[in-house]
């Protein structure tokens, strides 16, 4: 069975739109484009090396694939583009029409049920990057294996965020992390089940909580 594995850039306060440069996308006149370029350091270099290591297919969504489809190309010896380039790329779209980037195979229709098919196959995982809109859809119907997610130590305020309409509640468990020298944390996390609700109040609540509670159930 193929897993997927999304991998994601986010501020500290959840944005995740347009890591890599200004003209990435501007969508809701962002203007803040390019926010992760100057973390990068060694640690970052290296771990995004080890990581292309293992085989893997790309499944993206239509801007995120039309931003790499403009760039990866057209890269000479540049072991992630070689990667990018040889990858079977899966492009969930409902207006894209044709592609002219190599391997690409556009998911036009029936996005979830190719999803759910791709996914019990044999064969390598199938990596996300970028892709806000489509991993809404991952989300809600819960087909995300892995999450990689790096955070960078920046407020942005407003923008694409990760954890948006497409979130379900579950619980994640930490499979590893590391800190780079500029401060960004690198993560992994796995599903693990749904979220187990608890509760610190006392067994019988003091007056001033029972009228706390009465108020809250008149504002709702």
């Amino acid at each position: 069975m193929r897993k997927i594995i999304t991998n994601t850039f986010v501020t500290l306060d959840g944005v995740m739109q347009a890591p890599g440069g200004p003209q990435e996308d501007v969508t809701g006149n962002f203007e803040l484009g390019g926010w992760s370029v100057n973390y990068w350091d060694d640690v970052m270099m290296q771990t995004m090396g080890e990581a292309s290591q293992t085989p893997y297919d790309l499944l993206l969504g239509r801007k995120t694939y039309e931003i790499f489809a403009a760039h990866w190309p057209f890269l000479s010896n540049d072991p992630m583009a070689d990667k990018f380039n040889k990858a079977t790329k899966y492009v969930a779209t409902k207006t894209l029409k044709s592609a002219s980037w190599q391997n690409t195979e556009l998911l036009q229709s029936d996005v979830v049920e190719k999803l759910k098919d791709l996914k019990s196959q044999e064969g390598i995982d199938l990596q996300v990057h970028g892709s806000g809109n489509l991993i809404q859809s991952l989300l809600q119907h819960n087909l995300i294996d892995e999450f990689h997610i790096w955070i960078f130590p920046a407020l942005i305020g407003k923008g694409k965020r990760l954890f948006e309409g497409g979130t379900v509640p579950a619980n994640l468990k930490l499979k590893e992390h590391k800190v780079s020298g500029s401060g960004v944390i690198i993560t992994t996390y796995l599903p693990n089940g749904k979220i187990e609700t608890g509760s610190f109040a006392l067994e019988e609540p003091t007056s001033l909580e029972t009228e706390r509670r009465g108020k809250m159930e008149q504002e709702v």
